[in-house]
């Protein structure tokens, strides 16, 4: 019996597992052509620049704090390049880190405001959200078309996987940053410090850790992750805008939560955010087999599992409060 018990740890991401098996299977059942390995891939290949930003967003809240500013900084990081390739015709290679550096900076200077100047994330964040978007109408009201060649290659060039199965290079750049984020999170110091941070601030103090160059680096790779993002949506859309990725900022926190971590911080998987964004993917990859329904149900079924997930949270918060009363 004790080899069937499962870590109430581990209880959310296998619900969001469960939920993405499930959901894979009814398609498969219902439309012809959904059981195939290029449908699952191209969850990966339309949600890349979602799950980079997801993986930022999953350190942020597993510290408590809250990134509301990722959407924009993906807008003005498009913004940024396309005018840096089209109008002042900076080579790419030079392009995509100075666009990474602007988005680790932009992300430093929050974290660094929410730390030493005892600011709240929600605000600090917000207006990092309104500053970015305000910033890319200053480069232009218009958008900008990207038609360098190095940009249109590596847009559409295809790796193949078992025969005719192909993934995208946004894909493997997503892949990498999710392999390096779980390392980090569960084989470094910074990782420990960054649950550590989480599970309770006065305590990390308390026990020496350093709350406060964890707390502003946790921001500054939010901040890089959502500028490579940025560089990924380019490859993507090849265009520039300031109305790319609007509410993505919601969505990502969306993806976040259904993957399994707790918005209180101290609990959470990076894989369990895979498959939360993998969720937000099928859920519109339904839609389009179903053909008759509109988009915005994507948002309605995405509202009711946030919903359902914050109420298992609230139940899995409440039992081991009560487990940890009793131990004491």
């Amino acid at each position: 019996m004790n080899i069937l018990k499962i870590d109430r740890r581990y209880f959310p991401i296998l619900v969001t597992v469960a939920l993405f098996v499930v959901m894979f299977a009814a398609g498969s059942i219902e439309y012809n052509g959904f059981f195939s390995l290029q449908v699952f891939l191209n969850l990966l290949i339309d949600n890349a620049f979602l799950l980079i930003t997801a993986v930022g967003m999953t350190f942020v809240i597993l510290t408590g704090g809250i990134d509301l500013s990722v959407g924009s900084m993906i807008a003005f990081t498009t913004m940024l390049s396309a005018t840096l390739v089209q109008n002042h015709h900076w080579s790419p290679m030079l392009v995509i880190p100075f666009v990474l550096l602007i988005g680790s900076f932009f992300g430093w200077v929050m974290g660094s405001l929410i730390q030493y100047f005892k600011l709240q994330p929600f605000i600090v964040t917000l207006a990092g959200m309104f500053l970015a978007r305000g910033l890319c109408y200053l480069i232009s009201i218009e958008s900008i078309t990207i038609d360098h060649e190095w940009y249109k290659s590596v847009s559409q060039t295809k790796v193949y996987l078992f025969g005719s199965n192909y993934i995208s290079i946004s894909v493997i750049i997503a892949l990498v940053v999710v392999a390096a984020a779980i390392y980090i999170a569960h084989y470094t110091k910074f990782g420990r410090n960054v649950y550590a941070l989480g599970g309770s601030e006065q305590s990390s103090l308390l026990m020496g850790l350093p709350v406060a160059r964890t707390k502003v680096l946790v921001y500054t790779l939010s901040g890089f992750c959502s500028s490579l993002a940025g560089v990924v949506f380019t490859f993507y859309m090849l265009s520039g805008y300031g109305l790319h990725a609007v509410g993505m900022e919601l969505d990502t926190i969306a993806a976040v939560v259904i993957g399994g971590t707790l918005l209180t911080g101290g609990t959470g998987y990076v894989a369990g955010t895979v498959f939360g964004v993998l969720i937000q993917g099928i859920i519109q990859t339904l839609i389009m087999f179903q053909g008759t329904l509109s988009s915005w149900w994507t948002k309605i079924a995405i509202g009711l599992l946030l919903l359902m997930f914050i109420l298992l949270q609230k139940v899995f918060i409440s039992r081991k409060k009560k487990s940890s009363a009793a131990a004491a």
